[in-house]
């Protein structure tokens, strides 16, 4: 069974946008941003994060690498993302693996990777999550305007 049997189909970079799920990509990592340390804002563990510039012939984004991903990919690398998807952080596009992702070496090649068509410089309004008090106080049926 060849790569591209198993991972069934395949997207390029260049058609990604805020909503794209269940992602299967070849993509070749260009470079890898500092480590930084973070604390989880759920339990307060501390973590290792990073993003690598990663692409294909169509496009580039930033990849999301957390604590023991970060040393499987180093430049140059050309690397199978496995059910991917697309998160927005601060109204750019970041490409995750999650917890039901993977990452793994590819046989593939990329000769060509273009980095002037990057999707993470992309701008995107981005949704609140938490709506405020006042809506959602009103949408309960607590104030609002009475219709009698």
């Amino acid at each position: 069974m060849s790569e591209n049997d198993r991972i069934g189909t395949k997207e390029e970079v260049g058609n990604l946008n805020p909503g794209s799920r269940s992602l299967n990509l070849t993509v070749k990592v260009i470079s890898k941003n500092p480590i930084r340390e973070v604390v989880s804002r759920r339990d307060g563990t501390s973590h290792r994060v990073t993003e690598a510039l990663v692409g294909d012939e169509t496009g580039s984004i930033l990849l999301t690498l957390w604590d023991d991903t970060i040393e499987s990919v180093t430049d140059g690398d050309v690397v199978v993302v496995n059910n991917g998807y697309i998160r927005l952080f601060r109204g750019s596009m970041r490409l995750n693996i999650g917890r039901f992702g993977s990452l793994e070496a590819s046989e593939e090649d990329i000769e060509n990777v273009n980095t002037e068509n990057n999707m993470s410089d992309k701008q995107y309004e981005q949704e609140r999550r938490y709506s405020g008090y006042r809506q959602s106080y009103q949408s309960r049926g607590y104030g609002g305007r009475r219709n009698y």
